[in-house]
């Protein structure tokens, strides 16, 4: 018996579907819910922006509330959720309690989008010259016990159920957390089927040109990928392919990123994409050289929707491969902090080959079927919240 009718979620932000890989995910649930006919309701105690979707198109209340104040008691009350989401767990942290006071009997989920003391952790690796990989102890140990790590892993624990976006992390919290696995749920992006006439209708390699790279500017990893490619990778690539452009996109970007924009060599900051799809679509190559992060990368399964090949580092791929598959080459992050040339050699070799492109295309169209589809995995998160609430 459904026991599931009015969700509550509380964002950390409102959903960017067109910015964010979070926002894209942050709707993915939403429709899936809504598919249910339960009432959904998103509330946010951050400000209104230029790129959030308009919920009431899916018919999704909207509700501005305040940190630190009391009018959410009364409000909780009075809508008496049969379930919050909090997205992000910035926000179990903040509201957490008061849900658990004043609506006491709601379920309690954490959508964590990634885990942010894994990306943090990598960060700070990177930043003392090494690449952090989940097999390296000694390194999990000296980055990952960190006063972050504790917040997120108790807000896991405090909470009754937390959808987990990749496998690898999934793994990690149970196996150097301890948190018991029926505490979390595998849930990753819930993408619709390609059909053959979506797949007939991509632009072939002849069609396309130049190279892509995509993400909002305000994620650090983002951030990092400009720099990489602008300070060590692009120059090295131009030189061999000389009349080719690196086009960035990406929501949100500072003053310091549109002052690397230069004509001369080649190198675009474009900026907001009303259509990320559209401009992938039309770009040979994505370049995503990754040196740190955690979740797996809208970036790139964008690319494989629209047929382009990536070139990325086993962090970039992290939680993505199925069968040992990708769309595209893989190359091993601290080699290529060490040796750009690397990741530049492999993105101009397959820019100039046909027979590889095709290849590469069949592989990301196979991963999203194999991993990726939304009916098989709308299914089975309805069905672990109605369980999880019964």
């Amino acid at each position: 018996m459904n026991t599931v009718n009015r969700v509550l979620i509380i964002g950390y932000v409102w959903p960017e579907p067109n910015s964010s890989a979070a926002g894209s995910r942050m709707m993915q649930l939403i429709t899936a819910m809504r598919a249910q006919d339960w009432q959904v309701t998103f509330a946010s105690p951050a400000q209104l922006s230029d790129h959030m979707a308009d919920l009431s198109e899916h018919d999704v209340t909207c509700q501005a509330i305040e940190l630190n104040n009391e009018s959410f008691d009364q409000y909780i009350t009075e809508l008496n959720p049969d379930m919050v989401i909090f997205d992000r767990f910035m926000m179990e942290e903040q509201f957490g309690w008061r849900v658990e006071k004043f609506c006491p009997t709601a379920m309690r989920v954490l959508n964590t989008e990634d885990l942010h003391s894994l990306r943090e952790a990598r960060q700070e690796a990177v930043k003392k010259g090494g690449a952090f990989q989940l097999s390296e102890t000694d390194q999990l140990a000296q980055y990952l016990h960190s006063d972050l790590a504790i917040r997120e892993v108790a807000a896991i624990f405090r909470s009754d159920l937390t959808l987990m976006i990749s496998p690898v992390e999934v793994e990690l919290l149970v196996e150097h957390f301890k948190v018991p696995q029926q505490q979390l749920m595998y849930l990753p992006f819930m993408l619709t089927p390609l059909s053959d006439d979506h797949i007939a209708t991509l632009p072939t390699f002849d069609d396309r040109e130049h190279f892509i790279t995509i993400g909002n500017f305000r994620h650090a990893p983002n951030w990092d990928v400009v720099l990489q490619l602008k300070q060590h990778i692009w120059p090295l690539i131009r030189k061999q392919l000389p009349k080719a452009e690196m086009h960035i996109y990406g929501a949100y970007p500072p003053p310091k990123a549109t002052q690397l924009h230069n004509a001369k060599q080649g190198f675009y900051i474009k900026g907001w994409a009303e259509d990320a799809k559209a401009v992938m679509k039309q770009a040979r190559l994505c370049l995503a050289p990754i040196r740190f992060g955690a979740g797996i990368k809208g970036k790139l399964s964008d690319a494989m929707e629209c047929g382009t090949p990536s070139i990325t580092t086993e962090l970039g791929c992290e939680g993505m491969l199925q069968d040992q598959l990708w769309n595209g080459e893989i190359i091993n992050s601290q080699e290529m902090i060490n040796n750009p040339q690397v990741f530049a050699d492999a993105a101009v070799k397959a820019y100039q080959n046909e027979s590889a492109f095709i290849q590469y295309q069949q592989k990301g169209f196979a991963i999203l079927a194999k991993q990726y589809d939304k009916t098989y995995w709308q299914e089975q998160f309805i069905n672990r919240l109605i369980e999880q609430s019964e």
